[in-house]
This record gives structure tokens, sequence and C-alpha cells, in this order.
């Protein structure tokens, strides 16, 4: 069985992070590891409080899964502060780690910073380019390339501009742009591909990066070529907002496990 290791915060609400990570891999039939790098207070209403969990617990967690399930894939989100990137990056180091997809995640969907800026450029420097793919979305797009993307053009502006600095296949994801389609933007370095579909009327979108990088980490797994790994994980994130979970009362999360309950 395949294996893939999700290195994020724990979402207790079950709707993005560790937890989204886990059911999105565990829907894909792969087998799921985690390591958490911080304990979040939240729901479908917000971010209430993180705890971030010290970097030699995650270096023991790391030591724990590499040393024993070796994992053909790893999802890395949410970083709280430098000395857990730190951590992360020398054991990733020591360890050869593969497949390597990153969602920096830098604030919640409503808005709550979840990563301090102060590790911002030993993220760009030392663990970024280890990736095999980096997953940002607007907002943060602009946070690593320091101009406003307003549209699809700026997003290949910014696209080729991060890529130049980390020399890493670039996934922009165009969700927050205000617009009838949903389009995403894969550079590779050589050559763009969009990946775009009708915006779906549904307001529970709460996870969806978590989960959009964590089933391209699962495919990637599989052995698929990045850009079907990024088609396949598009549809999967697609289908679960398209399923209509309605839980909470804010912005819900997706049902990861709609195949399932189709039959």
């Amino acid at each position: 069985m395949r294996t893939v290791l999700s290195i994020a915060g724990s979402d207790c609400s079950g709707g993005a992070g560790i937890q989204a990570d886990l059911k999105t891999i565990a829907a894909h039939r792969l087998y799921g590891m985690s390591v958490i790098t911080a304990l979040t207070a939240q729901n479908t209403l917000g971010v209430q409080r993180v705890l971030p969990i010290g970097a030699d617990f995650v270096t023991a967690q790391l030591d724990s899964i590499f040393t024993d399930i070796y994992p053909d894939s790893v999802k890395i989100g949410m970083i709280p502060d430098l000395s857990v990137a730190q951590a992360i990056v020398t054991c990733l180091r020591h360890f050869e780690a593969k497949n390597i997809v990153i969602d920096p995640v830098m604030a919640s969907s409503s808005g709550q910073i979840l990563s301090r800026t102060d590790s911002l450029q030993f993220l760009l420097q030392h663990l970024f380019p280890l990736a095999r793919l980096i997953t940002p979305n607007l907002p943060e797009m602009e946070i690593l390339c320091g101009f406003p993307i307003v549209n699809q053009k700026a997003m290949v502006q910014g696209a080729q501009s991060l890529f130049s600095v980390l020399h890493v296949p670039i996934l922009v994801k165009g969700g927050h742009l205000a617009q009838d389609e949903a389009a995403d933007l894969l550079y590779d370095g050589y050559e763009f591909h969009w990946f775009s579909h009708a915006r779906l009327q549904n307001p529970n979108t709460h996870g969806t990066g978590c989960t959009l990088s964590s089933a391209i980490a699962c495919n990637l797994a599989n052995g698929l070529s990045l850009k079907d790994s990024v088609a396949r994980a598009k549809e999967y994130v697609t289908s679960a907002i398209a399923a209509g979970l309605r839980l909470g009362h804010g912005c819900g999360p997706l049902n990861h496990m709609y195949k399932d309950m189709s039959h």
C-alpha cells in the first residue's frame, strides 16, 4: 500500500488541516500518517486559538515515521514558526523525502494569521526548493511575490516570478478571483496549464486548500505525472464541494467521502 505523510496543524472541527488530509488520503485508498505542527481551536466560524508544537517534538514525530514507514509522498501545510520550519527542513533533507507538496498556509480562510512572516525568507530559501509542487492561493501568492494578483495575467506573472526564485513548479489557485469560473494555473518552468471549472454555488469550502494539496500528494504517491496529479485532485475537490455537505454555522467543510456515499 502506498503511504502519504501530512505535516500540518490539527483542526479540531475536522474540516481542515491534519483531519482533512487524513480523510482525503483515506478516500484515495492510501495509508495516511501525520506529524502535527500545531493544535488549533477552530470551527466553521473561524480560528479561536493556536498552540504551536515544539520543534523538538516535531522532529521526534518525523523520526518515528521516516525510520519505520517511509512515505511515498509528503504534504506540508501549516508551519507555525521558524524553529518548526528548521526542524522540518533538517529531517526532510536527512531522510531524502520525495514527492513533497507544500500548501503555504499563511492565514486561514477566515483571516486568522497562522504562520509568522519572520520565517518567510527561510521557507523561500530552504523549504520550498525541496518541493515537487507548491500550491499557494492568491493572497499567499501576493505575499510570496510582493505584488497584487488581480487577474489571470497577474497569475501568470506571479508564477513566473516565483519559479525564477525557487525553480519549483507552482500551482496558483485562482479561486479568490471574482469571476464565473474557478481557474488554477500550473507552471512547471516550461508550460502553463489551466484547470478551470464553473464556480460552484456552495459557500462551504472550509479546508479546500488542505484537501487539494493532499489529493495531489496521493496522486504523486501513485506515480502519476504532476499535470495528471493536479487534474485528478481538482476533480476530487470539485466533486467534494458539489456534494453539498452542510455542517456548522459558518463556512462548512467538504464531503471528503462523497464517493463512498454515492453507492
